[in-house]
């Protein structure tokens, strides 16, 4: 047989020579390789795509700057060049594909494939199933992923009668070529729980659970299901996910970690999932919200989705450079969250595994490069928002104020009407008996040295008729404490007709400035009209004087002296100040952005594209350095998918149309699995972060893109998608498992049972705090800082963290409000796989540690709950097994064993006898940190039933999903 051998050095299969050898296999190999039936078909994306990219593409794959000896095994064309007279995959003679010949030489070999150090060799097996399939032909077909979904029929199996919804169909379909069928259904107490805690995070009450489990028939469920879906929790349930997703946090990130204020955006989440708004517009909201033509509020704090990357706000960094790694993130995230590719080593060089060059990574962050943001301490560009109280008394201002403007306008125009009419029918001239000449500031002197009326060009004043006063007497409407006003009044020798008056003032008098009105009255003692200002003191002033009603608005008396009365409590030269100030803020006001008119109103860092004659140029960055740069690129899509859809722009709106185009083969993918990973606890792809060439390949496959194309095709409606999946069977099987089912299928990848794993972190605590009767159901708003340790609120360096412990239910509000600090996440949710979300998290790890169980035996939270779960218990009527018989039906959903009560009881009773004989430590256990204790218990009985709860809490039935 003739191969290459020697050449072109480590990590290169093909040399630029032959060498004839002779290949000596040992006989076991041989066994082995034989025992593959040759005509077994062999399928390229299941069985050979994952050896040749685990193995191979690290040297000889997609990327050019890696790729040794210019043999690139990723593609057809690559694999079987002709590259030194010779083939890598020469299609249906192995005996010619030089890749055999190299996998196959002796360990040691130094030209054996592939390089030692550099990955594990294969296996006889897998060696036979490359001899194989080049034998049929060699045939590449494009990764599965990458392949347009199909809603294939569905497939018809034998036990119709335990198909319930379409899943059941594929699910049972691979059983029933295993030789297996479904479990039976789960009892309804644990289907009830199951489902609860899926949808909702929550557990049911027992009262649920028995109404259920008394007729737990198919309409009962669906009607169970309508009810579910419509609680508010089930949005708080799923916006968890997504926030993982999103990389939520209440603080920046980096060394200084500082708060951001960003919650809005968590309770637009929430909103979003209880809305059920189909998944494509969530998608455009959070891509690129603001470039809708007119963007709602909500759909702008919706594209705080990519401003929950970090921010660097240390003295001494540069801001472009951390600029650029958000930018590098959002990329990444947006590749990962939608599409399920691991896109982050085509920042450096081309993607070694997946069809993606350096250049196409560039061209994505092309796209995000165009925005304001540029890692500012102040977060800025952000958006103003209210919370839902505030809203209502804005919206109800609002229109209180519009009611106002229309009242104005109607009151002005009849004003109008009648001043018009009223000048119309009374123009006779005012003829003047006496002039009142006064001050409306109290104890204050008028320092008037003389005063004349002019009438008919002469002095009208009848000789010695002037007197002076200190006790005017306001008479008004609402009569207020009787002013000391000073007064001159002026008497006429008849009623005249004025045309003028001219006072003189004492210029050396004290004050400067007082407020001055002149009133004129008629013989009948009525006021005609008035004259009011604030006089700056000189040495004389002079006015003329209205000559006839329809030169000024016609007082009754009864107004009159109400006016006096009011407007003697201030001076109309400091109140025309006031308001002249005011409305300069005012006009100041108008001008400013948003965010400087609300400094203490909470805000939303949100994205806003810049300015055309602002926008950046983007150039491939060396090696990822921003410093060192490449030729410039223009924004655009990896060519491997498909194309941007037409008349799209290449920006953020154009880009969120491409990843919920129907021509897109991964992002419904994608979704339907991510939504099985979290009932069932394994996606159909169990690698959900990966869907490219290093991902498992689906269990599932025609099961999944079933789900994608219906997904499309009813409007990414994700409680539809939800509800097909609980009401399956494959969902509502037992979890009990036999050995021999175990020893089969230990992973469940088969499908044989049903779900059986542990909850999330927040499911954790929301639960205990809910069987305690602690939990607020109080949503939105800022975060919250519920108790935790006190080790906990010391940073590695000694201080102590700005954690202040919050008082009243937000100490017991649900996880997903409590304050996420990047650098010092909760601890008792840390303990349970919770991530720090300093960068996306697509799929949470699932531990089982000694640290946990710590955590719910002695956390201040666990241990408060305990307490009032055990007060809560030992105040029901009952005996002591009665009590422990509520106690287990509430934390357990099922009836519980006469053993388990029996070993709870002795548990009390000997508890209890200890703590009788320790009264100090049974005030402890009983009052700390809950509170003092209810009247009528004792310490010692108290204590005793928070030990019994604390064990009933920590039950390993309480952290499962069964």
């Amino acid at each position: 047989m003739i191969f290459p051998k020697g050449g072109l050095g480590i990590g290169c299969l093909l040399p630029t020579f032959q060498t004839e050898v002779k290949l000596f296999v040992p006989a076991s190999s041989l066994v082995c390789i034989l025992s593959v039936a040759a005509g077994d078909s062999v399928d390229f994306d299941r069985q050979i795509k994952p050896l040749l990219s685990n193995r191979c593409f690290a040297c000889h794959g997609p990327d050019e700057e890696s790729r040794k000896a210019g043999l690139d095994l990723s593609t057809q064309d690559g694999a079987t060049r002709v590259l030194g007279g010779n083939r890598a995959i020469h299609p249906g003679r192995p005996d010619l594909s030089s890749l055999l010949s190299r996998i196959t030489l002796p360990h040691g070999d130094p030209d054996a494939m592939p390089p030692q150090g550099k990955a594990d060799r294969l296996g006889d097996e897998e060696v036979g199933l490359l001899k194989n399939w080049i034998r049929q032909g060699a045939e590449y077909s494009r990764h599965w992923s990458y392949r347009t979904p199909r809603k294939v029929p569905l497939p018809k199996v034998r036990e119709r009668n335990r198909v319930r919804a379409p899943i059941d169909r594929f699910v049972l379909k691979k059983l029933e070529g295993e030789g297996l069928s479904f479990s039976s259904d789960a009892d309804p107490f644990a289907l009830i729980r199951r489902v609860s805690l899926d949808l909702t995070g929550l557990p049911p009450t027992w009262e649920e659970a028995h109404d259920f489990a008394s007729a737990p028939t198919e309409r009962n469920y669906q009607s169970l299901l309508d009810r579910i879906f419509a609680k508010p929790s089930f949005g708080e349930r799923w916006a968890r996910v997504w926030l993982d997703l999103a990389r939520y946090a209440d603080s920046a990130g980096y060394a200084d970690d500082p708060p951001r204020t960003i919650w809005g955006y968590r309770d637009y989440v929430i909103r979003s999932f209880n809305e059920n708004k189909p998944f494509d517009q969530f998608t455009l909201e959070q891509i690129a919200g603001d470039l809708f033509a007119e963007p709602k509020e909500e759909e702008l704090v919706a594209t705080a989705f990519h401003r929950n990357t970090q921010t660097n706000n240390e003295g001494g960094t540069i801001d472009e450079e951390f600029r650029n790694l958000a930018v590098v993130d959002r990329v990444n995230t947006t590749l990962a969250v939608w599409m399920g590719t691991t896109i982050d080593c085509a920042q450096c060089h081309t993607h070694k595994y997946d069809p993606i060059t350096q250049e196409e990574y560039y061209k994505l962050f092309a796209i995000f490069n165009q925005t304001e943001d540029s890692d500012k301490g102040d977060e800025r560009p952000v958006l103003t928002v209210f919370d839902d109280a505030t809203k209502r008394r804005r919206e109800n201002l609002s229109w209180q104020i519009h009611d106002l403007k229309e009242e104005i306008v109607r009151s002005e125009k009849v004003y109008r009407e009648r001043s018009e009419a009223w000048g119309r029918s009374s123009d006779s001239p005012f003829l003047i008996r006496s002039l009142r000449i006064l001050s409306t500031r109290e104890n204050t002197v008028l320092p008037i040295e003389a005063v004349e009326l002019f009438a008919q060009g002469g002095n009208a004043l009848e000789p010695r008729k002037v007197r002076w006063g200190r006790d005017f007497e306001v008479k008004a409407e609402n009569p207020s404490e009787v002013g000391d006003f000073p007064w001159m009044e002026l008497s006429l020798k008849t009623g005249r007709l004025l045309e003028g008056i001219r006072v003189r003032f004492d210029e050396n008098a004290s004050p400067d400035s007082f407020p001055l009105w002149i009133v004129a009255y008629d013989e009948k003692d009525r006021p005609l009209w008035v004259h009011a200002h604030r006089r700056k003191l000189a040495s004389e002033w002079e006015s003329s004087l209205p000559r006839n009603r329809s030169a000024m608005s016609f007082l009754q008396k009864s107004n009159f002296t109400r006016y006096l009365d009011a407007l003697g409590k201030f001076e109309p030269h400091s109140l025309h100040r006031k308001l002249t100030a005011l409305n300069k803020d005012l006009a100041g006001g108008r001008g400013l952005p948003e965010d400087e008119k609300y400094q203490n109103v909470p805000t939303v860092p949100v994205m806003r594209e810049l300015e055309p004659d602002k926008r950046r140029k983007t150039h491939l960055q060396i090696r990822g350095n921003y410093l060192d740069l490449g030729s410039e690129v223009r924004p655009g899509v990896p060519a491997a998918f498909h194309a941007l859809p037409e008349g799209r722009e290449a920006n953020r709106l154009g880009l969120a149309h491409w990843l919920v185009d129907e021509a897109n083969p991964l992002t419904a993918r994608v979704l339907a699995n991510r939504y099985w990973e979290q009932l069932f606890g394994v996606g159909l792809v169990e690698t959900s972060e990966e869907f490219g060439s290093q991902g498992s390949p689906p269990s599932h496959g025609k099961l999944l893109d079933w789900l994608a194309v219906d997904l499309m095709e009813n409007g990414w409606d994700l409680k539809r998608l939800l509800r097909q999946m609980v009401s399956s069977t494959a969902y509502r099987q037992s979890s009990k498992i036999d050995s021999s089912l175990l020893e089969r299928d230990p992973q469940n990848r088969l499908l044989a049972r049903g779900p059986r794993f542990r909850i999330s972190a927040e499911m954790v605590r929301d639960q205990t705090l809910f069987l305690s009767g602690l939990l607020s159901r109080k949503m939105y708003g800022p975060p919250v800082m519920p108790p935790q340790p006190e080790v906990a609120r010391k940073t590695a360096f000694g201080g102590k963290l700005d954690w202040e412990t919050s008082v009243g239910e937000d100490r017991y509000r649900r996880g997903l409000y409590t304050f996420w600090r990047r650098t010092s996440p909760y601890p008792s949710m840390s303990a349970f796989d919770a991530p720090n979300r300093e960068v996306c998290s697509i799929r949470r790890n699932r531990t089982n540690t000694p640290m946990q169980a710590l955590v719910t035996l002695n956390d201040p939270v666990f241990v408060e709950a305990a307490q009032a779960l055990g007060r809560m218990t030992l105040k029901r009527d009952g005996s002591l097994r009665d009590r422990l018989r509520f106690l287990m039906r509430r934390c357990l959903i099922r009836e519980p064993r006469t053993a388990e009560i029996d070993r709870l009881a002795s548990l009390y009773e000997e508890v209890e006898r200890d703590y009788r004989n320790r009264p100090a430590a049974a005030r402890d256990l009983a009052e700390i940190p809950i509170g003092p204790a209810p009247s009528g218990f004792g310490h010692a009985e108290l204590a005793a039933w928070t030990v019994v709860a604390n064990v009933t809490l920590n039950l390993d039935e309480i952290f499962m999903k069964r």
